[in-house]
């Protein structure tokens, strides 16, 4: 069909076309483009060609239907475009303002005073409890320094809701809450009795001490500085073994140590699961050694108590009486599970996690000193003065072996020559907050 023209009863049809016509190129980038100030530009206008047979009303039609320039959204554009301009330097301050005020290194020295006060004084009642009962048998000194009966209990209470205090804020967890539940829990070991709650609060305090013993620990860029996170973790281990024996349960020794083990191992998996990446931030070598200390740890676990419920009597004898002999001549036998796995994983851990975050795993394996360590004063039958070599001796041996540990990974993945090594000590490592600070 032909267009009708200008001479034809319908008219032109260039302004139909002009119309339907999409704008120009340089159109669209000018209504893109931001205003210089608020105050936008007037909108350019272009006039219509005009014919005599356009100023029909046929043929104006189209023309109003779609207009070929809208200059109305211009200021809205422009206004959209100077507010973020505007108000992005007020938010980045707003932003810095906050970050540096909610954001804390650690909780309020105010706050770990208090705590710290309530765990020295726990401590110190405990302390006392113990010196007085070995001292009873003592004539000379009697009944003068006899303790109160409640000490023990209430220093035990003290220490254990102090603990879970300081694993929760260290943890980034609920401290009040934790704190609470620990305090109700021990006061009704205490005002109740019996034989299940008091072994509920005591398998809690070596849960709660063994944990926070490996959370408490830095990153250590040289060995000795290894070996001083390990005689830390030890000493917060020694004063959860105190308070587990405030609460004066009763236990059938093997099985408290196992369920305490596994407890404080589920634990402490869970923390550093979020500390340490997941398992994808572990790598090949991070995997192999996991499952090498997971191997370890159930293999010893599987092994002592299949040794003790279906061994040779003979063979049980002989381990038996060696470990009785090697007491009588230095005083206690060191725990094999603290001296080959808990003690040089704490070690080598620490050094590990001064240059990468997989030593958070290797760490979680603490908990195979810490805990022994914790419950070494739950047997009936086990003195202090034993107790304590027992400890002494198995953190001496394992602070050896991961010293050697600590070498060998030098060795096969560091700098070579002493040069080298103390440059890398030197240079620029792995940061984390400070000891009592969120993680």
């Amino acid at each position: 069909m032909p267009s009708p023209t200008s001479d034809s009863p319908r008219g032109s049809s260039r302004g139909k076309r002009a119309a339907e016509r999409p704008p120009s190129r340089l159109r669209r980038i000018r209504k893109r483009e931001p205003a210089s100030t608020t105050t936008p530009a007037p909108a350019e206008t272009v006039p219509a060609e005009t014919t005599p047979a356009e100023t029909t009303p046929s043929e104006t039609r189209p023309v109003e239907r779609v207009p070929a320039v809208q200059p109305a959204p211009a200021p809205v554009v422009a206004a959209a475009s100077t507010a973020p301009a505007s108000t992005a330097p007020a938010s980045t301050a707003v932003a810095e303002t906050d970050t540096g005020t909610t954001a804390p290194d650690g909780p309020r020295r105010s706050l770990l005073a208090f705590w710290f006060g309530v765990l020295l004084l726990g401590a110190a009642a405990l302390g006392w409890s113990a010196l007085s009962g070995t001292l009873n048998d003592v004539a000379a000194v009697g009944d003068a320094g006899t303790a109160p009966e409640w000490l023990d209990g209430a220093g035990a209470v003290a220490v254990v809701t102090s603990l879970s205090w300081l694993l929760a804020t260290r943890t980034a967890g609920r401290a009040l809450v934790s704190a609470g539940l620990a305090l109700v829990l021990g006061v009704a070991s205490l005002l109740v009795g019996g034989r299940v709650l008091p072994t509920g609060a005591a398998v809690m305090t070596c849960v709660v001490g063994s944990v926070y013993a490996v959370m408490v620990t830095v990153p250590a860029v040289t060995g000795w500085k290894a070996m001083r996170e390990a005689v830390i973790a030890a000493l917060v281990a020694a004063v959860a073994a105190f308070a587990a024996v405030g609460f004066e349960p009763t236990v059938a020794i093997e099985r408290f140590e196992i369920v305490t083990l596994l407890l404080a191992l589920v634990l402490v998996l869970a923390i550093v699961y979020r500390l340490g990446a997941g398992l994808h931030g572990l790598g090949r070598r991070g995997m192999i050694v996991v499952a090498i200390g997971l191997a370890v740890l159930f293999a010893t676990l599987a092994y002592a108590e299949l040794l003790r419920r279906y061994g040779a009597q003979s063979f049980v004898s002989s381990v038996l009486d060696f470990a009785d002999w090697t007491s009588a001549r230095i005083g206690a036998f060191p725990r094999p599970l603290v001296v080959l796995l808990g003690i040089p994983a704490l070690v080598w851990g620490t050094h590990v996690r001064a240059r990468r975050r997989q030593g958070w795993w290797f760490c979680a394996f603490g908990v195979a000193a810490t805990v022994p360590l914790a419950t070494g004063l739950v047997s009936p039958d086990t003195s202090y003065l034993e107790a304590g070599l027992r400890a002494a001796y198995s953190l001496v041996l394992g602070l050896l072996i991961g010293w050697l540990v600590i070498r060998a990974d030098l060795a096969l993945t560091g700098p070579k020559g002493r040069g080298g090594r103390r440059a890398e000590e030197a240079g620029p490592h792995r940061p984390e907050p400070r000891r009592f600070a969120e993680l």
